[in-house]
């Protein structure tokens, strides 16, 4: 258009086509396209150049929140935008919506937290608006000095604060490796021209598709460096600073150094709001690009993890705010976590909870809940005093944050008990109390674990605690609450008297309730399986909710899901702890019932030691015993698991076949022969294993060294093995009746045991101490 003359255009027509509208990607915002189409027309009218080009318009409604009366809002958004017809309306009123209700990614929202804030621009530019057509002069000034240089890049960087820009910029290869140059060459000169240019690429890094021209032209790395500087002239302030201060107290009366030492200390002040500027905007440029992970790995193997906890112990809370936010992105792997823990992060995160800047306790506290997943960092936090700060947080809008840091820690044993001092607990029972049907998960499994301590327990059972508990388990069939009672149940002393007055509440909720809630079943019968409470009358309880022909058809295997029958064995275990509820279980036929269970479940650890734990308990009953010894096979199952492998269950077998054996001599004898053959086994086995050249051992040498018996194995006497009497039998077995003739002397004279057919005599003091080992 330029090439025509002046008179030869008589108008210009200008009109807009196609236009359409739709909701930005990211932002709160509705985005208009539309194509304008120019047309250049002659004296008579006729068209004579034309031109087409399609546009955007960008409608940023930052006002738009959930309270926002969206049909008012459309209304006015048509009125003033011409570019939108008012036919149109009630599709903007159905974006308008959409935005209304789009949750922002955790990416999104974290940029925007973290995004630098507004820049002030240098003295003399703050008046001047910048051009996109002037961006070769903006150029030519970076050429100059250095307050030119400052005021070129300052420029440049209001074109760069408009994402519209940015494609243009990247169009003129000059700038951005102009700026490049300029910034490697002089950041050392002037912070700030070193921020300036540093926030220009941060534009830039905001957006994933320009990360590869920022890591072109090597800005991350030259951003680290900077950092590294800037943390070293900051370790020389301080010093400095601190020897002034020192020489101030020390002569309090000199004026000189009284002004001095203020002088020095504002300019500190103002260097160091400078630096923290600086140090921001470099973070939040390498936190953009450590979207990459192969980036991220360059950074971490640059130390970035040490860099950043050292910036903990700054007081600027937006700088805090990038540290927190970038250490809470680097922690979700395994050797920031580590590097983490080895620099005390912890400790220096403590100092910000709780704090007035709502973003930073948010980002702070997402951070300390990644790193408690460690237990080392969760004892660290202990230390920190973090528990009792942590806690106090809890009526806070993060309060979400918080129950879930506190549920790690009380996963640790050690630090349950330390909950009962921070005065969180009635708090929580106060947020159950008050909530609807639906409960948290993170609130109801802090609970839970805290109510496996027995101080906690004390504190949440204190008043109405466990009846409000009992109330809302009972009418709602709530799984984890009822599992919290059971928790509670489970400490001995005042706490577990308190469930005398509820037994029947759990009872009744047994055989009544359906299958689908066999979960709150298998809690119950847990709950009232560690009430072994002196005072309480189980038979009363069995025979008033009818619990033993349930309990004799849960033993049924496969009746159940494994865990119920569990339970059920458990309980049997707990009620026949009282000798009429023994006999009534007896007579009812739940012994075999057990066997036939055992039987079936006899891979199963758990299972098997909790049936034998119920024939101990029975057979302290006379009227069981003569059930168990007589008219079933027990005896000889808990025989035959005396050589299980599992050591819980042999010594509660030895334990059992012990009463037996004082009450029936003829069972005595055979659990007296086969715990003989038992231990002979296990001796044989230890002499076999036992290396020769073990020290200590001097009878089995000569005095040259060589051992008696040369290469032979030890056991191989043939000569000590059978006798004219047939005593001792050939296999080399000795059985009980045998070691009863020896010691009543019957073998010969006292101290040795004389073979009719051999000369070999045997040190009767060495052989009974042999037989006193096997018994």
């Amino acid at each position: 258009m330029d090439s025509l003359q002046a008179g030869d255009p008589r108008y210009l027509k200008r009109r807009v086509k196609g236009c359409t509208v739709e909701v930005h990607p990211t932002e709160r915002a509705l985005v208009v396209q539309y194509e304008v189409e120019a047309t250049v027309l002659g004296e008579l009218g006729n068209p004579m150049v034309g031109e087409r080009k399609e546009c955007q318009k960008i409608i940023r409604l930052k006002s738009l929140n959930a309270h926002t009366d969206t049909s008012s809002l459309a209304r006015k958004i048509v009125e003033e935008c011409q570019l939108i017809h008012s036919s149109k309306l009630r599709e903007v009123e159905q974006l308008l919506f959409y935005l209304q209700n789009r949750k922002q990614s955790n990416d999104d929202q974290e940029k925007k937290r973290i995004s630098p804030r507004d820049f002030a621009p240098c003295a003399g530019v703050e008046d001047k608006v910048a051009r996109i057509d002037a961006i070769d002069e903006y150029v030519e000034l970076l050429y100059e000095d250095i307050q030119e240089k400052i005021r070129g890049a300052t420029l440049i960087f209001q074109l760069a604060r408009n994402p519209d820009n940015l494609e243009e910029l990247i169009q003129n290869e000059t700038v951005l490796g102009a700026l490049a140059r300029v910034l490697r060459e002089d950041w050392k000169q002037s912070v700030d021209l070193a921020t300036t240019i540093i926030y220009v690429f941060f534009c830039f890094s905001s957006f994933s598709q320009f990360h590869g021209l920022v890591t072109h032209f090597k800005i991350g790395a030259l951003c680290m460096n900077i950092i590294e500087h800037e943390l070293k002239r900051y370790d020389l302030w301080q010093d400095e600073l601190q020897k002034k201060r020192k020489a101030y107290i020390l002569f309090l009366r000199n004026p000189n150094l009284r002004k001095e030492h203020e002088k020095s200390f504002r300019k500190y002040q103002s260097l160091l709001t400078k630096q923290e500027q600086l140090l921001r905007v470099a973070l939040c440029l390498l936190l953009n690009l450590a979207e990459d992970p192969r980036t991220e790995l360059k950074m971490r193997n640059k130390n970035i993890v040490h860099t950043l906890v050292k910036i903990l112990d700054r007081d600027d809370e937006e700088l805090l705010l990038v540290v927190v936010s970038f250490l809470k992105k680097l922690s979700i792997f395994l050797e920031n976590k580590n590097d983490m823990a080895e620099t005390l992060a912890v400790e220096k995160l403590s100092r910000l909870v709780p704090c007035d800047h709502e973003e930073l306790l948010s980002t702070t506290l997402r951070l300390l809940l990644n790193l408690s997943f460690d237990t080392s960092l969760r004892s660290q936090m202990v230390h920190a005093e973090l528990l009792p700060k942590v806690s106090s947080l809890l009526g806070n809008p993060t309060r979400q944050l918080c129950m879930c840091i506190l549920y790690h820690i009380s996963m640790d044993d050690r630090f349950k008990s330390m909950f009962a001092d921070t005065g969180c607990i009635p708090q929580l029972m106060k947020m159950v109390f008050d909530c609807g049907e639906k409960m948290d998960v993170e609130l109801i499994s802090l609970c839970i674990n805290l109510a496996a301590n027995k101080s906690n327990a004390k504190v949440i059972c204190e008043g109405n605690g466990l009846k409000m508990l009992m109330k809302r388990a009972v009418k709602l069939k709530d799984v984890l609450v009822t599992k919290m009672i059971r928790n509670l149940s489970q400490h001995n002393g005042s706490t577990k008297s308190l469930f005398l007055e509820h037994v029947g509440d759990l009872a009744s909720q047994i055989s009544k309730v359906e299958e689908e809630a066999e979960e709150f079943v298998i809690e119950c019968l847990g709950t009232l399986a560690n009430l072994t409470i002196a005072d309480l009358d189980w038979a009363l309880v069995l025979k008033e909710y009818n619990l033993v022909p349930y309990l004799k058809e849960r033993l049924k295997p496969g009746s159940a899901e494994d865990d119920l029958i569990l339970e059920v064995v458990i309980m049997i275990g707990t009620v026949s702890m009282d000798d009429s509820c023994a006999a009534m279980l007896a007579k009812s036929g739940i012994i075999p019932a057990l066997i036939e269970l055992l039987n079936a479940q006899q891979e199963d650890d758990e299972f098997v030691c909790q049936i034998v734990f119920v024939f101990y308990q029975m057979v302290f009953h006379k009227a069981t015993r003569d059930v168990i010894v007589k008219d079933t096979q027990a005896p000889a199952y808990l025989m035959d698991l005396m050589h299980d492998n599992n050591a819980e269950i042999r010594k509660v077998c030895n334990n059992t076949l012990d009463i037996i054996a004082e009450y029936d001599e003829e069972w005595g004898k055979k659990i007296q022969n086969e715990k003989f053959r038992l231990y002979n086994c296990q001796w044989l086995d230890m002499v076999e294993n036992r290396p020769m050249d073990e020290a200590g051992e001097p009878f089995l040498y000569g005095e040259d060294g060589e051992p008696f018996i040369g290469d032979r194995d030890i056991l191989e006497r043939p000569d000590l093995f059978y006798s004219a009497d047939g005593l001792i039998s050939a296999d080399g077995a000795i059985s009980p009746e045998f070691y009863t003739d020896f010691q009543d002397g019957e073998l010969g004279q006292t101290g040795y045991m004389t073979c009719q057919e051999s000369d070999i005599q045997i040190d009767g003091a060495r052989w009974s101490g042999l037989v006193s080992m096997l018994t």
